[in-house]
Formats: C-alpha cells, structure tokens, sequence
C-alpha cells in the first residue's frame, strides 16, 4: 500500500490513502508527507494548479489537499485557478497560468481529451504539466502522469466480495453493483475490473445499475435494485458520495440480508465500517492524496530531482496509486486520512 519514507528518501510519498479536510487529519497527512518529501530548500517554484470544481467530497479534497501539500514547501508559491466544470473555462484558467509563466502546471482535467492541447501547449512553452488522474489523449501533453487505479477499484471490490461469500458458504450468489455515470471510462474501467475479478472465481453481476455520483441519484438507483430483487447476497457501490443515499434506500426498505462494499474513501464510510453496524463493510480507496503528492512530483521536476533512493535521477512519467481495501481491521489506519 504505501512505500515509507525510508524507501523514498527526499523525494515522493506514494500513499494509497486519503486526505481529511478537518484539522486533526490535516496534522496527520502533513507529518506523513514531511518525513518522506523532505524539508531542505531547494531552488524556489511556482506551481499552478487547475482542477474542476469542489461539488463532490473527492474532488473538494483533491484541491484541499494540493494547497495543503503547497504549504509545506518554503520554496514553494502556489497559484490555484478557480475550479470549474467549464471545459472552455478551464482551458482559459490553464492559459492565464502560461501566460503567467508559471514553473510547473498540475492539471486535473474536467474533460482529459478536451484538455489536451491547452497541456501540449504549456509543453511547448518549455512548462512541465503533472497530468493527474483523468488522462490527457496525448502523452506529449504531459511531462508526469499520476492518478488511481479505476480497474484495481473493481478488481479490489470483487476479491473482498469473493472471500466474504466464500467464507459464508454462498456458491450461487446474487451480486448487484451500483456504478457511477456509465460514459466514463473511469466506470467504465472500474466495472471491467469488478466483472473480471468476479468471474475467475465463477461468479457475476446479477443487477447492474449507473447513478451519477450524488447521494439523490444513489437513493433512488438503489431503490430501484431493491425492488428489482428480493434477496441479495452482495453489493458493490462505486462510490462513497453516492453511498450515502444507497444506504438511505436500504435503511429505508428494511433490508439486511446482504453487505455492501463502497468506493472512494470517505469519512462517513469508514466510520460506518468501524462502527460495524450496517451493510457497508468494506471500501476500496480511490486516494485524493494523489493531488499532495502530484505537487511533491511538481516541486521536484522544478527542481531538477528525482525521487530519492530510486536509482534514475528523474522522477518516472507514470504513476498508479494502489486501491487498498479498507475494512473494520485495518480502518483505524486509514480514518485519519479519509476524505470529507
């Protein structure tokens, strides 16, 4: 899950977990990345920071997280754009921070391949841009890609789903899967990994349905799968935003019978994963950390590093996050580091 600081030195820590936006969580995740990212100045760079607008719990963490990141950094200045889920907004926002001249671009794209030629143009500006998480079309659009592992989310849920029934007895299960909105590849991917993973060990999805990554969306698709079947024995929820109102259409329906694995990591997940009172038992990480450590990446290509103790001196053009599975055994060492 997560390499320590000893391994990476002064350069990147790669966390599988994620960030808090409430002070104690803060703390926590700042003493984390000290240790592993290093305190010593170095040549001083400004980092301009792009990403859609903070109306979900990840993407509000995402940002939250990257200023955080910023601050620790005395030879850092941060310069956030105003997020937006304007495609032609974000592409002026990205401009203005060419034209400023910034060091180093970090750009969460609303839309990767709409996004691409205003990141190939900061390129070609001589800017390096850290693509974080949804991918730009081009790779010459980004000198560093960072994000989570959609198809490990899937692959991650089904296992846990598969060891639970295995040690109930359950041969013939009923699984259902709440995804999230089915034209990005994102559900996309996460869907493949869960039907793959699921199906080496003879089992499948038996109701499949998208909502939209709200709770309301979540409370009446799962409204719908209940009605749909009688009797479940399993279900996966893609994402924990969305998990909140599929929580409310089982509360609301009396049911019990099954349990549910969740997406993302949020705060309100795991505790209901400690407190081990419901369905929900389990939820695998989709790290908003991804955004502190893609300004850890910025400062260090700004600063013509690499990642301390790899042998290569730059820092590598790809990195996935690992989608760790959080359950009531290991929650407490998560929790701190949740997203609200």
């Amino acid at each position: 899950m997560l390499l320590g600081a000893g391994a990476l030195g002064s350069g990147l820590l790669l966390s599988a977990c994620t960030s808090n936006s409430n002070g104690d969580a803060d703390k926590a995740n700042v003493k984390a990345t000290t240790a592993a990212s290093g305190s010593t100045p170095g040549k001083h760079v400004t980092i301009g920071f792009s990403a859609p607008a903070a109306d979900h719990g990840w993407m509000a963490a995402i940002t939250k997280n990257a200023k955080a990141q910023a601050g620790q950094y005395t030879d850092v200045s941060f310069q956030p754009a105003e997020g937006t889920n304007d495609v032609n907004a974000q592409i002026s926002a990205v401009q203005t921070l060419i034209d400023k001249k910034v060091d180093v671009l970090v750009i969460l794209p609303f839309d990767g391949k709409a996004l691409t030629s205003i990141g190939a143009q900061a390129m070609d500006a001589g800017i390096p841009v850290i693509n974080l998480d949804r991918v730009f079309d081009n790779s010459l659009a980004y000198r560093t890609w960072i994000g989570g592992d959609n198809y490990g989310m899937g692959v991650n849920a089904a296992q846990y789903i598969i060891k639970t029934l295995k040690a109930k007895g359950v041969s013939k299960p009923v699984i259902g899967e709440i995804a999230g909105i089915d034209n990005l590849d994102l559900t996309k991917q996460r869907s493949q990994g869960f039907k793959e993973a699921l199906a080496k060990a003879g089992f499948s999805v038996s109701i499949r349905q998208a909502a939209q990554f709200t709770a309301d969306s979540g409370q009446q698709v799962m409204s719908n799968v209940l009605q749909a079947r009688s009797k479940l024995d399993a279900v996966w929820n893609h994402d924990d935003d969305q998990g909140i109102g599929v929580e409310a259409a089982i509360k609301q329906a009396g049911r019990s019978e099954f349990f549910m694995v969740g997406g993302a990591g949020s705060k309100h997940a795991m505790q209901e994963i400690k407190a081990d009172s419901g369905v929900l038992k389990a939820t695998v990480i989709y790290p908003s950390s991804m955004s502190a450590s893609a300004v850890t990446l910025a400062r260090l290509i700004g600063q013509g590093k690499g990642i301390g103790d790899l042998v290569e001196q730059e820092v590598p053009t790809s990195i996935t996050l690992f989608s760790a599975t959080v359950t009531k055994d290991n929650v407490d060492q998560y929790l701190p580091l949740s997203f609200t």
